[in-house]
Formats: C-alpha cells, structure tokens, sequence
C-alpha cells in the first residue's frame, strides 16, 4: 500500500504525507484532484474532466493534457511513498482509490451519520462528540480556490450539508441545556445566513431559555422584516409556532433538566453604576477622517429603529500604524453616546514581558465596573459570561478591547444582545468576527504624505516644518508614514531643537541605522515588530526574513517558494499569513492576474536584520541565489516564446531552476505582460545580484529582459541594468558577459541615434567576441553595426558587416535574426537606389519571420515596414498603404510605441503619394509625437523632414521652414550627415521657391 496520503477538501485543497505537504501544482492538477476526490471510489470520464478543467472550451489536445495531469499526480504521490494505484486508470477515465487512505470529507460524512444514529437512540452526547468532531474538519469554504462548474456546485452543496449539520448540532446542544453558550455564537451565525429559519429558531429558543425573551421576540421581528423584504413572504410555521409560544410563556419551552446558572438566578445589582475607563486622548491626533466616518456608523447602526443588535467594529494593522490611537480617539469622540458606560481593556495579546490577560479577569473588572459587588461575581467561567451579558441586555455601554490576539480570547466578551458596542484592535484579521455592520472591520494604513507631514509638525513645530518642506517630505518617507515612528521622530525634533529636519533625515537615510534612531525610549519602533515576529510560526517567521534580503519593489507568491525551495501553492499559504498578520500588504492584481505583495520599509529592514542574526551568510545567499535563477528562468523563457525561440541573444551558463510545466504555462500566457508585471522587480534584481558579484547572471538576466525593453521602449531600465551588468562582468573579468552587454549597449545607444556612441560600444564588443571566439555574438554586433555605418552613409561598410553576419546566423539556425539581417539588406538596397532588391529582401525576410510562427510578430512587423518601404520606392503607393496598415494592427497589438511611430510614419508616406494630404499631415504629426515619446531622434528627423516638405508643397512656407530646421538640427546632432544633407537641400529649395 505504501504510505498513507490525506486529502482535505472541506477547505483549502490539501494532500499531506505524515508531517509533509504533498505538491499539486496549477490549477488543472488542483481541479483534476477535486473532480476525483468528489467522486472517491467511482470513476470520472476524461470527458468530464476534460469539460471541468478547460470550463467546455478544451483545446485540441485537452485529453493528452489530462493524462500528462494524471501522470503529475501519480508522480507527487509516489514520490511520497504511495503506490501507483492511487488513481487508477479505468474506462472511460479514472478512479481514485481512497482505500488506505484519508479523505475528510468521507470522514465528515461517517461522523455525521454515526451523530444521527446516536441523535435517535437518545445518546446526546455521543451524538454531540461526533457533531462536535465533524464540524471541527472544516477550514474553511469547501475547495477555496478551485475552478470549474462542477467543482463549484458541490462546493455548494457540502456547505449546505455543514450548515445543516450545524444545525442539527445546535439542536442536540439546546436539549443538553448548552442555551447560554449557543446564543453569541447563533447570532453570528444568523447574521451571515438571517434567512435560514432552523438556524434563528435555535437562537430565539437559546435566549429565551437564556432569560432573554425580549431578545427573541426582536429576533422573530427581524427575521419577518427581512423575509417579507428579500423573499415577499411570511416566516414558516415553526417560526410562527415558536413566536406563539414564546408569547403564551409556554412551559414546554425550558426542560426541567435545564436549570438557570446561580449567576442569573442571582439579583443583580440596584445601583447602576456609569463607568468610564478610556484611556488620555491621543495628542495631536491627525487625520482618519474616513476610518472615523467609518466608526460613526456604530452609532448610527445601533441606534436605528430601537433594533436590540450590539454593534462590532474591529481595527487591523501593522504594529505602530496607531490602532490604539484611533479607537481611543473615536471613543472619546462617541462618549456621549454611550451613556451606560465607557469600558476599556487591554487583553495585552502582543506583549512580550507578560502574559495576555485572563478572559476570567477581564469579566471581573467588568462587572465590578458595572456595579456588581465582588462578593456576588461568580467563580465559574460560564456564569461570569451569563451575569455579564445579562447586564449589558438593557445598557448602551462601549467596550474598547485593545491588542486582542485570537477570537477565542475576545468571544465571550462580545454581548448577546442590547444596543452595546465593541470596538477591537488586533494585528490579525480575527475571521471569526463578524463585525456589523460588515463595514465596521478597518485595515488600517499608513498615513497619507500630507496628514504625516502635519502630524510631525504638530509635536516638533509648524514653523520648522514650513521652513523645510522637502525635507519634512523625505523624512515622513523615511519613517514609512507609520504614526508610531513618525511620533519617534518628531518627538526627537521637539527635544532637540538644535537639530534640523534635514539632521534627522541624514541619519535615518542610513538603513544600518534607522531602526535604532526609531527605538529609542518607551516607545520602539523595533520592539512593536519583534513582538508580532515572536508569534509566527516557524516556517512564516523564515519567509519573512528572506523577503528581507530581497531589494525588489514587490513580488507574487513563486518568490517566497523560491526562497524556501517549496511548492509555489505551499508558499502561498505562507505569504498570507504574512498578510494577516499584517507583515506584508497586497498591492493588487497585476497584468497578468497574479496578487503582488510588498513591505513597507521598516518591516523590510526588520526582516533583514532579523536574518542577518538568524541565518547563516551561505543561507541568506543560497535564498537569494534561488529566487534570481527562478527569475532568470521564467524570463529566457519568455524571451524564447516572445521571439518564437532562443533567437538573437547569448545566454551564460547559469543554472536554471526549472518550474512546474503547467505553472509556467500560467505565468507566460502572455510573455509580454509578464515582463511589464515583473519590469521593476527585473532591474532591481539585475543591480542586487551585480552588486552580490552573480555577473553572469547580472548580464543573462538582463538581456533575456531586452525584449521588454526595447518593445515597450524602457531605454532607462535598459540602461541601468547594462551599466550594472558590465560593472560586474570586469569586476569579474568575465569576457563574455562584456562583449554581450557592450552589444546591448551599443543596441539602445543605437536606438537613441546617438551614432558615435553606438559605435565605440558595437566595435569594443565585435573585439571581445572575436577574443572568446563567440560566432553568434559576433554576427549580432556585426548586424548592429551595420545600422551605425548606415546612418552615416559608409555603405560599403553596411554590406561588409551583413556578408559576414548572415551565413552566422543561417549555420546556427538563429532564423529571428536572420530575418532582421535581411530587413537591414533590404534597407541597404534602397539606400543604393535599387529598390527591385530591396523588395526582393524584404519578402524573403517576411517569408523567414512568418515561418517562426504567431509569436514573430515584431520581427514580422518590421519586414513589412521594409517592404513597404521598396514599395514606396517602386510608386505601388496603394499596396504600400495595405502594408503599413498591416504593420500599424502588429505593432498595436504589442503596444509598441517606436514601432507604431515607425508605420504611421511610413502610412504617411503612402498617403502623401496617393493625395491624401491631410490624413497625412496627421500621421506624419502622430508619429512625431510618439518619436519623441520613445526617444528616436532620428525617426523624428524623418517625421519632420516629410512633413516639412508636404507643407512646402501646400504652400505654407512657414510651417515648412520650421519643421526643416528642426530636421537639420536632429540629424547634425545625432551624426547623421546624409539625413542632414536631405534636410539642407530641401531648406534650400524652399527659399529658392518660396522667396
């Protein structure tokens, strides 16, 4: 049999080995996986999964894929130790042998059925241990994150079996007498399912036998109200009957076994007694108008329409975002409407000198601060709850609950009813809770740059501020807008007042330093981290501090699976929990769909330095030495499907990490918006591993990036990154890493025109490669020069530099930049007066780049552009047109700017021939504009030299002049003296004409 595998499925989709997650990558495992764990012991057709996994729009391969599906799976489990007869082939698909193995939904539904039986025999509590047992395997919505329509309909279905297990489970818990503390937990239930009828009859049952029969009644009300509202009808008989009941004060509704507590058949107190326990307002409060609105509405909310409903805000945040300051700020502001009581208690869930307060304790204070005499508070847990509740059934107080940690720590001080109100803070998200109105949970952020600025000022003095404006700017920034931190500085200010802001701002500009200039005093910015550090488990607390190694701006979740060298679905996991314990936040969806997290800077230098201390110098690096390679893997990857292969590029011999098939399948849907996701994250890594000494993959990385470079026309990343890729390979005396980068250098100085420039950079690196012997390098810096040469009108050299590159590129089978090689013959041809040849090249050219299949568009865009060129030089002005509106669709589709400049520019061309000078005029302006927009100079030239002329033919001799000369001072400036002789002469023709 081999080992025991579990499956979960009553949450988050699971397979475990002993201690150990088994992997199930991407989505078409994880939904293949569900099908078969929904259906244990019976078969599912590949049809079926076929239909599931691809939502009825399978490709023509669907049930080749399904296999490969199948063999993935089989091969995770294995690797665990099962055997090969987990999933079993048989017609017309496959089964999953359950036998020897764990799945808790088979578990849940024997545990309910063995409930049942006990229910009828009158076996109460063995019935409730079972509810008790089943009830405790779910972890969630069944299949979280799971697709297809299948899935999702049994999804459905066993929620719909856990709520009426639940149900059941309530019932046998109200006939054991459990009412007092079923009725908190009822009334989050109706609150997030008011319509279904079992459910409410059980809570009013609970408060009346509980003593709390106007509650019930309230209960009876709002559930007419909202069937008569939602559904147009009156609540079902049983709920009627219950209503008539409780009305008559039936007898049959409280069992003679089930006594009150000593707590509530005691008096309770004659004097009511007003408590108001809030802490000092916050000094200098500042800001959360809209998180002050938000808390308005408690208020409001319990006060409509005398609803007996407690109202529930909570707070989440960062340690130090100033959750305390505003519950406490908020609740002096609603005093008034609280006239029972004001009620405040830190539960002390995140500090590390003392233990968090006692449930127990806190019911105490409470009742003592209620009027409850000490001698008269019960000792018993249960009937502390009771008292308390029953206290607050007929008070409008407030309870402000700081620093909660757990649900289970907060829930039995949340009231049963009345018109009280709670107010929480707590660093987790508490999902538990149900806040109400659903509104009420808060996540706090930072401050916005203005209320922080004003914040500072408040303690260290308006004056200094506006005297230093920027340097107030960049010391809020400094202190990541984090109130706790922003109160550390300026409190620093005002006690110093030799300093000046600019002082401070140079000293906390020191990373090494800023978290000690912040933890100075009572109030530490450091101190507040490592207390919510010290409670994540292990594995999350490791995560956190890898992600401090790393110098990007943000990332997705296959960065934290490289940095433990897990699965990426594991990872995931791990990342949330960061989320939700307010270590990292989420900065959206990307292009490509993926959630993006980021750290504010304090937490990063947290994490850092808290592995610096924690992981060895081999450890931290080997981290990051994972995720860059994965980096360098998915974009060589990229660059191959975008170029329709490893085309035009030289790659060092670092090692990839290799990825899931299928989840590099999802990743590079589309390889060009993946590039534009992870574009900031690109550069940071290639200047991080420049500056860690990994030259060669500073280098690799950074061309297998120029795709996105150089289509989406990002010169400056390009920039930065060669200048840090080439630092690094001579540092490292790496011969090949520079000749590579020196050609991509001389590429985008190219593309700026900036023509000597260009050269200097193309013929270092036509040196080094011939120094290495690298052929392939040799014939790209060849073909790069060649343009150079073109430009300056040295054609001789153009044609020397193509002869030698083409046979290069034809014998390695680099047929991208063969067809590029013969665009660039194509372009030398026209230049040499024969456009007969120069068409011939540019459809020999278009013929290779149509062969590398859909992904060559680009290539393919700039072969037409050179044909229609020929065809321009021929007078074929009308299928010239249709060519250039070819290239214009090619170009959009890839949000190509320099190369939408490029065929509006030659449309125009085309349009002037034809006559049509207007639509001309415009294109020859939009392509301009945009030629400016992506920095070529010498494009723009063109654009005006055209344009120019087109004006002098109108007669608008003016325009003319002005567009002629800015011509002429393009092309002198970038070197270009045939362009700038073009430019002269039609200049002189105008003044010779237009006199």
């Amino acid at each position: 049999m081999g080992e025991r595998l579990c499956f979960r499925i009553l949450g988050p989709l699971t397979v475990t080995s002993g201690d150990r997650k088994v992997a199930v990558g991407g989505a078409r495992q994880r939904t293949t996986l569900s099908l078969l764990l929904l259906n244990p012991g019976r078969i599912v057709s590949v049809d079926t999964l076929v239909h599931e996994v691809w939502n009825g729009k399978p490709p023509a391969t669907a049930r080749t894929q399904i296999a490969i599906v199948i063999a993935a799976l089989r091969k995770a489990f294995k690797a665990q130790g099962a055997t090969e007869d987990t999933i079993v082939t048989a017609h017309p698909g496959y089964l999953l042998n359950t036998e020897g193995h764990y799945v808790d939904s088979v578990d849940f539904t024997e545990l309910i059925t063995q409930a049942e039986l006990a229910t009828r025999e009158q076996r109460l509590e063995d019935a409730d241990r079972h509810y008790t047992r089943a009830l405790a395997l779910w972890r969630g919505p069944a299949l979280t994150g799971v697709s297809g329509r299948v899935v999702e309909e049994e999804a459905n279905r066993l929620r719909e079996h856990r709520l009426n297990a639940y149900d059941d489970s309530t019932a046998v818990q109200l006939a054991l007498g459990r009412h007092y503390e079923l009725v908190p937990e009822l009334s989050s239930v109706v609150r997030e399912h008011p319509l279904r009828e079992c459910t409410r009859h059980h809570l009013m049952l609970a408060q009346y036998r509980s003593g709390r029969r106007a509650e019930a009644m309230e209960c009876y009300r709002d559930a007419r109200e909202q069937f008569i509202e939602e559904l147009g009808l009156e609540p079902g008989p049983d709920l009627q009957e219950l209503h008539d009941l409780i009305l008559r004060d039936d007898p049959s509704l409280i069992p003679a076994a089930a006594p009150l507590p000593a707590a509530v058949a005691a008096p309770l107190p004659d004097v009511v007694v007003v408590p108001s326990e809030l802490p000092p307002d916050v000094p200098g409060f500042t800001g959360r108008e809209r998180e002050l609105a938000v808390l308005d509405g408690l208020v409001v909310t319990g006060a409509k329409g005398g609803r007996q409903t407690p109202t529930v805000g909570l707070i989440t945040g960062v340690a130090g975002v100033g959750k305390s300051g505003l519950s406490v700020h908020w609740a002096h502001r609603a005093a008034d409407d609280f006239p029972d009581g004001r009620l405040f208690a830190d539960l002390r869930g995140y500090d590390g000198q003392h233990a968090p307060v006692s449930v127990s304790d806190v019911l105490s204070r409470f009742l003592r601060s209620l009027g409850v005499p000490g001698t008269q508070i019960p000792d018993v847990l249960e009937e502390r709850i009771a008292m308390y509740r029953s206290l607050l059934a007929d008070r409008r107080v407030l309870m402000v609950l700081d620093n909660v940690r757990t649900f289970a720590q907060l829930r039995p001080l949340l009231p049963g009813s009345g018109r009280s109100c709670v107010l929480i803070t707590s660093r987790d998200q508490l999902e538990q809770l149900v806040t109400w109105p659903q509104e009420a949970r808060i996540h706090l952020g930072v401050l916005p740059p203005d209320e922080a600025i004003e914040l500072v000022g408040k303690i260290a003095g308006r004056k200094r501020i506006v005297a230093a404006r920027a340097d107030a700017a960049r010391l809020v920034e400094l202190c990541d807008r984090l109130p706790l931190a922003l109160r550390i500085a300026a409190a620093r200010l005002a006690s110093k007042p030799h300093w000046s802001l600019r002082h401070l701002v140079v000293r906390l500009s020191d990373e090494r330093r800023r978290l000690d200039e912040l933890s100075q005093g009572d109030s530490q910015v450091r101190a507040g981290f490592e207390l919510s550090y010290r409670y994540l488990s292990r594995d999350v607390a490791r995560l956190y501090r890898r992600l401090g190694l790393l110098d990007v701006p943000d990332f997705t979740s296959w960065v934290g699976a490289a940095l433990l060298d897990m699965d990426v679905l594991d990872a995931e996991l791990l990342v949330e929990d960061l989320v939700d314990a307010q270590f990292l936040e989420v900065v959206g969806t990307d292009t490509t769909g993926r959630l993006r997290y980021r750290f504010q800077n304090l937490l990063r230098l947290y994490a850092a330095e808290r592995a610096r201390d924690e992981d060895s110098a081999e450890e931290r690096r080997a981290a990051c030495e994972r995720v860059f390679r994965t980096l360098l893997t998915i974009a060589e990857e990229g660059h191959r499907r975008e170029h329709g292969g490893h085309f035009s590029i030289i790659h060092s011999d670092v090692e990839r990490r290799p990825l899931d098939p299928e989840f590099m399948e999802e990743l590079l849907a589309d390889p060009l918006e993946w590039f534009e996701a992870e574009r900031l994250c690109l550069v940071a890594v290639v200047e991080q591993s420049a500056a860690l000494g990994m030259a060669a993959l500073a280098w690799d990385l950074t061309v297998s990036s120029v795709v996105l470079f150089e289509t989406r026309n990002y010169v400056d990343n390009w920039h930065t990154c060669c200048e840090r890729a080439l630092a690094a390979a001579r540092s490292a005396g790496d011969l090949l890493g520079q000749a590579v980068v020196l050609d991509h250098m001389g590429t985008a100085a190219l593309r700026l025109r900036t023509l000597d420039t260009a050269a200097e950079l193309l013929e270092e690196s036509l040196t080094l490669f011939r120094a290495v012997g690298e052929d392939l390098g040799r014939a790209l810096s060849l073909r790069s020069l060649s343009i150079v040469y073109r430009m300056k009108g040295e054609l001789d050299l153009v044609e020397d530099c193509l002869s030698e590159a083409l046979p290069i590129f034809r014998a390695a089978g680099d047929i991208s930049s063969e067809a590029s090689t013969l665009q660039n013959m194509a372009q030398l041809a026209l230049s040499q007066g024969d456009a007969e040849g120069a068409l011939a090249f540019g459809l020999d050219s278009v013929r290779v780049s149509e062969s590398m299949g859909p992904r060559s568009s680009r290539n393919l865009a700039q072969a037409l552009y050179r044909v229609g060129n020929a065809q321009l030089a021929l007078e074929r002005f009308e299928a010239a047109e249709e060519t250039f509106l070819r290239v214009e669709r090619l170009v959009r589709a890839k949000s190509d700017t320099h190369g939408l400049a490029h065929a509006l520019f030659g449309l125009g061309q085309a349009r002037a021939a034809i006559g049509g000078v207007e639509s001309a005029e415009a294109l020859f302006v939009e392509s301009r504009s945009l030629a400016q927009l992506a920095g070529a100079p010498a494009l723009e030239g063109e654009n005006r030299l055209q344009l120019g002329v087109l004006l002098r033919d109108l007669g608008r001799d003016g325009e003319a002049r002005s567009e002629l000369r800015a011509a002429e001072e393009l092309f002198t400036r970038i070197g270009a003296p045939p362009w700038q002789e073009k430019a002269a002469r039609a200049l002189e023709s105008l003044g010779a004409e237009h006199a």
